[in-house]
């Protein structure tokens, strides 16, 4: 199959064969067609498959075909906002597709892209969603904030696109894109691609979205056959960078990526790696958008050799030279693993994605392994092998496990039984009952929480447990009440001393008889306290 096959404009297929494409891969295939009739789409890909040229071409058909309408004409001097409105979670990836529209877009006369992220001046900003507009590309969080002063229209969107939707939900954006959604007219064009359309992203697909085609290319599962990973246990930090060292100066090493878990560690490894002469540059999320800018371009061109990055490069960095992709430090969640080794083994070449580990990292390293149904290969370097043994790593479990529902994971009908013959519930994930959104357990009609499996005893509206029966009670009238001097009297006018003390047992003070000859003791161990007893203060 060919681009010419998929009913794209001239303009366009043009411009694909300019860009070096000759053949479309599997998920523009299968989604260009069906967007370009205008359908809703829900899109599950892995990273580097080709997925922006998915949605930009069919964005770019639209805007042709609007051009050619008489009915959609605009009127110069009014505005009217962006007729393709994609949303990203990152700059980078925001950055990265407005690359793309213009490349694709090259032979389209006066189109006009415009991107819209955070750590950009506003007045530029404003500039551009002011005059003639096509397509935006734009991060949720500053396009609401254009929304709220009244900078941004939205009114006249054809094609709504939500690139790594999954990502966008992660970063806490699910109410700004609702709130953006409301703003875009109802009937529109709708494109969604996350990684995975389950739990709060199907949620919000099935509010967006109508009649979508589900079209699914790739999993996390999926095999990255022209993508080599290789798993190193280090002792320690002076192994872990030992290790490092070696595969920097590799000859096969073209460019390399070495993601970090903090931006701190980001900065100190750069600087680290720029003493012992690598051309090398550090990228995260607490760096100007300028600076970004120049890293990324940097890294293009092939000034920089090494780039030390956070999470925040792990989606948005679309370079062809990548050879190699490095964990020294481990992401926080599995999934972003996926996305760190797909910055390499790009536009048709092989890679290389390296995990550096510490035994205290196996968790995590289980954690990838379980989300990926894989095992990463172990391996070492002659004269750098680990002294320490090797964790114990777990494989993952088979889909046709043998032993499904005979009381591993899940039970079911088949697995064991009561002794009255009925069989057990499935099993839940840690054996405790449901807990609510807040996290609390429902309250009973009286007021009071159920109680607990561990005996707690149940609380009142106000966060108080009731008082048992063998606590402490309450003083009625006979309460304290309290002098100019800080001191305390009762009111029914009796001394300091005298507390309603009960006949003490052995030990206390209360009650005790002194020996004879001898005064009573005082707390602090003086004598005097059975005669200063009664006499207040």
């Amino acid at each position: 199959m060919s681009f010419d096959s998929l009913g794209l404009h001239a303009a366009l297929s043009k411009a694909v064969a300019d860009a070096g494409y000759d053949t479309p891969t599997d998920v523009q295939s299968k989604a260009i067609p069906p967007a370009i009739e205008g359908r809703d789409l829900m899109v599950s890909s892995s990273t580097g498959s080709g997925k922006t040229a998915s949605f930009i071409l069919p964005a770019l058909q639209r805007i042709l075909a609007a051009r050619g309408d008489n009915t959609k004409r605009r009127e110069k001097g009014v505005v009217y906002g962006p007729r393709v409105l994609v949303l990203t979670p990152t700059r980078e990836l925001a950055i990265q597709v407005a690359k793309a529209a213009s490349t694709y877009g090259r032979h389209v006369q006066g189109l006009r892209v415009a991107t819209v992220v955070g750590g950009v001046p506003y007045p530029a900003q404003i500039k551009a969603l002011r005059g003639p507009l096509d397509i935006l590309i734009s991060t949720p969080g500053r396009l609401l904030d254009h929304l709220t002063t009244g900078k941004a229209v939205l009114d006249h969107v054809e094609v709504l696109v939500l690139d790594e939707a999954d990502r966008m939900l992660d970063m806490g954006f699910i109410e700004d894109i609702q709130t953006i959604a409301e703003h875009v007219p109802a009937e529109r064009q709708t494109l969604m691609y996350s990684a995975t359309f389950a739990g709060h992203v199907g949620r919000l697909a099935e509010s967006l979205l109508k009649n979508a085609q589900r079209i699914d290319v790739a999993s996390h599962t999926d095999t990255h056959e022209n993508i080599e990973q290789r798993l190193h246990w280090a002792d320690n930090s002076t192994h872990k960078n030992a290790l490092l060292d070696h595969i920097l100066t590799e000859r096969d090493m073209e460019q390399a990526v070495v993601f970090t878990s903090t931006q701190r560690d980001a900065d100190w490894l750069a600087d680290r790696l720029a003493d012992m002469g690598h051309q090398v540059a550090s990228l995260h999320g607490g760096m100007p958008q300028g600076r970004r800018n120049r890293v990324l371009q940097g890294l293009r061109l092939k000034q920089l050799r090494v780039l030390v990055a956070t999470d925040v490069a792990a989606r948005g960095i679309d370079v062809p030279t990548i050879s190699h992709v490095i964990n020294y430090g481990l992401p926080m969640k599995a999934e972003d693993y996926v996305h760190r080794i797909g910055r390499t083994g790009r536009a048709g070449r092989n890679g290389l994605a390296v995990t550096l580990a510490e035994r205290m990292d196996a968790g995590m390293i289980r954690r990838i392994q379980q989300f990926t149904t894989q095992s990463i290969p172990v391996a070492t370097v002659s004269g750098l092998e680990p002294k320490n043994p090797e964790p114990r790593m777990f494989p993952p479990r088979p889909a046709d496990n043998k032993f499904a529902g005979k009381g591993f994971g899940n039970r079911g009908n088949d697995g064991p039984r009561r002794p009255g013959g009925k069989p057990f519930g499935p099993r839940r994930d840690a054996g405790f009952a449901p807990r609510r959104d807040d996290g609390f357990a429902p309250r009973r009609d009286d007021g009071f929480a159920a109680r607990r499996d561990d005996g707690g005893a149940p609380r009142r509206e106000e966060g108080f447990a009731p008082r048992r029966d063998d606590a402490f009670k309450p003083r009625g009238d006979k309460a304290f009440t309290s002098r100019n001097d800080g001191t305390f009297d009762r009111r029914d006018g009796a001394s300091r001393g005298a507390f309603d003390r009960k006949p003490a047992d052995k030990g206390t003070f209360a009650g005790r008889k002194a020996p004879a000859g001898k005064p009573a003791p005082r707390p602090g161990g003086k004598p005097g306290f059975k005669a200063q007893r009664g006499q207040g203060r």
